[in-house]
């Protein structure tokens, strides 16, 4: 039997080169469209299944790693498998810097093996997620405009808006590769609309939750990296999104105006820093002691709710004024004079509580995305109304 590679499926990304040995498959990864931004295609993100390869020991070659985005965070990367997609373990890889390759070696143990940088958490599996969120008491979905290619932006709507209740912000999946992100959302998502948990009940009697799963769909299915169909880079384009090259930007901004904001999470990856941390906004003009404050309040929360957040510095902080306000929780932490933060979850695994089977897996970033709710009750208490959230939002033109 010849062995088959196949990348024609959701999420999936990946070039075959030469497949004639399984010694020696020679791959490389397909890039996204070019992002005049950024300079350059942006890529790292791969998904692949090879099949009719049962306990045939492969040598898998990624010949272009060195051309990718973040080539530095290739040292001491392990590649993520599964049998079933369900269960994801690292594999043998390594990075050679001469040669500018990755390395992958597994023998399967099945007759088809899923490769992926990530696990990757599928369009169809967000799907899922909106549907069975939607069949909650407390949930409502508001689809509010369509992507490039014209799928749903999903906006669940958790717990009744009333006037008195601050306004709680989350989105994910801006770059689409960084799945993690997603799987934190689903953790979150569950904890949150636990009928049963005395807690979560209190946190909506205090506070209404918008949230949006992934503010990439397009690029999530495409297997891109961090780009939306057009090369947007979504994080780059809350100063000025538009409806012909951003447009999932511009309809959760345009929602973000008629309800306001008191607090901005926005969820990522990042693929060289072994922890998680937080990204502030100390950078913005309108900083001051009242969000320096929220923001001591609630990471020393986090570090209450969950050993694996450690308020480690992660990003340069940026010097007063100079914040990229082109940035997600730049922009939005500016706009509404509201507490916003950049979460970061790591590709490979924490450096304080390492696993060599899985590394930061799924299960963990769920873990982690429940434990969320922790820190944001505790804060509650100190975000003060911000009557103005909805009239200081600047005023966007017409398509």
């Amino acid at each position: 039997m010849t062995i088959d590679i196949n990348a024609v499926f959701d999420s999936g990304n990946i070039e075959v080169v030469d497949a004639r040995d399984h010694r020696n498959l020679q791959l490389k990864i397909r890039p996204d469209p070019y992002t005049p931004r950024d300079k350059t295609a942006h890529f790292q993100w791969f998904h692949y299944r090879v099949s009719n390869a049962h306990n045939m020991p492969l040598t898998m070659i990624i010949t272009n790693a060195n051309e990718s985005s973040f080539p530095v965070a290739w040292p001491g990367y392990k590649c993520c498998a599964s049998y079933d997609t369900i269960r994801w373990f690292r594999v043998d890889t390594k990075y050679d810097q001469k040669r500018g390759t990755i390395t992958i070696k597994h023998t399967p143990e099945q007759d088809s093996t899923y490769f992926s940088y990530f696990a990757p958490y599928t369009y169809s599996r967000h799907r899922e997620l909106v549907a069975r969120m939607q069949g909650k008491s407390c949930v409502r979905l508001e689809v509010v405009g369509n992507t490039v290619e014209g799928r749903s932006m999903d906006l669940l709507i958790i717990g009744a808006p009333e006037s008195r209740k601050h306004r709680i912000w989350i989105v994910a999946r801006q770059h689409p590769g960084e799945s993690m992100a997603e799987w934190f959302m689903e953790g979150f998502l569950e904890n949150l609309t636990d009928e049963h948990s005395a807690f979560a009940r209190r946190t909506l009697q205090h506070a209404v939750f918008y949230v949006v799963p992934n503010m990439n769909p397009d690029g999530s299915l495409r297997g891109h990296l961090r780009t939306n169909a057009k090369g947007a880079n979504l994080n780059r384009e809350w100063a000025n999104p538009t409806l012909g090259y951003s447009p999932e930007v511009y309809h959760v901004l345009n929602k973000m105006d008629k309800t306001g904001a008191d607090l901005f999470l926005d969820i990522h990856g990042d693929e060289e820093i072994p922890f998680n941390f937080l990204a502030g906004q100390e950078g913005i003009p309108s900083f001051d002691n009242r969000l320096k404050q929220l923001a001591k309040t609630f990471m020393e929360a986090f570090e209450r709710a969950t050993p694996d957040f450690q308020a480690k510095p992660g990003y340069d902080v940026d010097e007063p004024g100079q914040a990229d306000l082109s940035i997600a929780s730049n922009a939005v932490g500016e706009r509404f004079h509201c507490l916003a933060f950049t979460l970061e979850m790591p590709f490979k695994d924490t450096e304080d509580s390492p696993d060599a089977v899985y590394g930061w897996s799924p299960e963990r970033a769920k873990r982690f995305g429940a434990c969320i709710l922790n820190p944001i009750y505790e804060t509650l208490p100190d975000l003060k109304d911000n009557p103005e959230a909805e009239g200081n939002a600047r005023k966007r033109p017409k398509p």
